[in-house]
């Protein structure tokens, strides 16, 4: 129960990922066989709709949008502050944040990057959160690009059109408009929780200042 305990917050998000997934597979399912349907067309397994351009589709299209902005709140964060926010840096003067890990070479528990790293090693090291989200983002950009040209190729050619590569797919409005219509909803929430994060308060939450302190008041 302590290791549980300990690990609680990470594995109870990975917990409701698999079941927000299982719960986008058997709804995507449905509605797929559904739009068939209209269409005259067979039926597919649930092992065939997983393997599906729509599928890949809808899956990638949110993990671009969220990454992006992850990525972007890591980076805006170290450079960025909002007076009042439960979510800024100080306002004057260094976060702990700031030190130089070069000065604790001889941490005896500072990561292997720290104490035995090379420059170049340390250098991705510190800027590694930053680095994973964007790599993820680029990642998911194009794989979205991939599965949705072929889920927009199956489409058309449904309604006889022709297919269209990855490429071109990328350059219509629909690829755009998938991205967009995510990308804007993330800067909406993240404005939210620092905006809110100002006068709101949850007692407990790490995302919250004390409940006691002024709206002034700014960091955790």
């Amino acid at each position: 129960m302590r290791w549980i305990r300990l690990r609680a917050l990470l594995t109870v998000n990975l917990v409701l990922f698999f079941l927000f997934l299982l719960g986008l597979v058997l709804t995507g399912h449905a509605q797929e066989n559904s739009e068939l349907a209209d269409h005259g067309q067979p039926a597919q397994s649930l092992g065939q709709y997983v393997g599906s351009a729509s599928f890949g589709e809808a899956v990638f299209e949110n993990w671009e949008s969220e990454f992006l902005q992850m990525g972007m709140y890591v980076l805006l964060t170290a450079y960025l502050v909002q007076k009042g926010s439960a979510e800024s840096r100080p306002l004057n003067g260094k976060a702990p944040q700031d030190e130089d890990p070069r000065e604790h070479r001889n941490d005896r528990n500072a990561p292997w990057p720290v104490r035995r790293g090379s420059e170049p090693i340390l250098w991705l090291y510190e800027n590694s959160l930053a680095i994973a989200f964007g790599l993820v983002f680029f990642l998911s950009l194009w794989l979205h690009a991939v599965t949705g040209a072929r889920a927009y190729s199956e489409e058309q050619q449904l309604h006889g059109g022709e297919a269209v590569t990855t490429w071109a797919y990328l350059q219509t409005s629909q690829f755009w408009y998938e991205s967009f219509q995510n990308w804007q909803s993330e800067f909406l929430a993240v404005a939210a929780i620092i905006g809110g994060s100002i006068f709101l308060r949850q007692r407990h939450s790490a995302q919250s200042k004390p409940v006691h302190t002024p709206h002034a008041e700014t960091g955790d």
